[in-house]
C-alpha cells in the first residue's frame, strides 16, 4: 500500500516480474489463467511457481470459469478469484461462484459496455468490483483508459463494496486516474511492461513513485 493506496501489478508470468512488484510495494499479483490472453499463465505453471513467489497476495484472473475449474483455482492457493464475465450471465451464476470461494475472496470484473450500471444485487455476491475498460471483443486488458467519472459515482453510491480501478494505468496517467477517480485500490498491467507478459522494473517503479506523489498532492 502507498499512502493509502492499494494496487495490483496483473499479468505476472515470471518469478522477476513477480520480484519486481514485490519490490515496488504491490499488493497483489495478478496471474492471468485464460488461455486467450496474451500473459496466460496455466494452472500448472502457477502450481509450480507458488511457493516461491513473494509473500504478497495471490489473485486467479478467469473468464467464466466452470464450477469445477473455480474449484481446481481454489485448491491451487489463490487467494481471491477475479472472474470477468458478460452481465447477462446472470446473478445465479455469479451467486454459484461467490458459493464456491467466498463472497470476500470474489472479485466480480463484469464487460460492462458504458450504459449499464453495476446491479445493486451483485454486491451481495462479493466483496469487490472491478471496473475496466469496456471492448466488445475483449474480456479486459485492452490498454485503453475507462470512463474514470463512473468509477467515481460507483465508489460514491456503494460505499460499502471495494472498488478496483483497472484499464489502461500507467506511470504517466495515475496521478490523473487518482483524481478523477477518487480510488484507492488500482489495476496495473500493459501500462508497466516492455512486451506483453514482460514487465519492466524502471515503469513499475516511475508508477508507484508517481502514485505516492499524486497522493501527497
Amino acid at each position: 500500500m502507498i499512502d493509502g493506496v492499494r494496487f495490483k501489478v496483473c499479468g505476472v508470468t515470471s518469478f522477476v516480474d513477480a520480484g519486481f512488484a514485490d519490490k515496488c510495494g504491490a499488493d497483489y499479483l495478478g496471474f492471468n489463467l485464460y488461455p486467450q490472453s496474451p500473459r496466460y499463465l496455466s494452472l500448472r505453471q502457477f502450481s509450480a511457481m507458488a511457493k516461491l513467489l513473494p509473500p504478497r497476495k495471490k489473485v486467479a484472473v478467469a473468464v467464466e470459469p466452470s464450477p469445477s475449474e473455480l474449484v481446481e483455482m481454489q485448491s491451487a492457493g489463490f487467494d481471491c478469484f477475479q472472474i470477468h464475465f458478460r452481465p447477462e450471465l446472470g446473478e445465479k451464476t455469479i451467486a454459484s461462484w461467490a458459493e464456491i470461494v467466498g463472497s470476500e475472496r470474489l472479485w466480480l470484473a463484469p464487460k460492462l459496455p458504458a450504459e449499464l450500471e453495476v446491479p445493486t444485487a451483485w454486491l451481495d455476491h462479493a466483496n469487490t468490483i472491478v471496473l475496466d475498460t469496456f471492448a466488445k471483443d475483449k474480456f479486459g486488458g485492452t490498454g485503453h483508459t475507462g470512463d474514470w467519472g463512473k468509477f467515481a459515482r460507483h465508489r460514491e453510491k456503494y460505499p460499502q463494496a471495494q472498488w478496483l480501478l483497472a484499464g489502461g494505468l500507467n506511470p504517466e496517467n495515475i496521478g490523473d486516474a487518482l483524481r478523477a477517480s477518487g480510488a484507492r485500490f488500482v489495476d496495473v498491467n500493459s501500462g508497466v511492461e516492455s512486451a506483453p507478459g514482460v514487465k519492466d522494473e524502471t515503469k513499475l517503479r516511475r508508477f508507484a513513485v508517481n502514485l505516492r506523489r499524486a497522493r501527497s498532492e
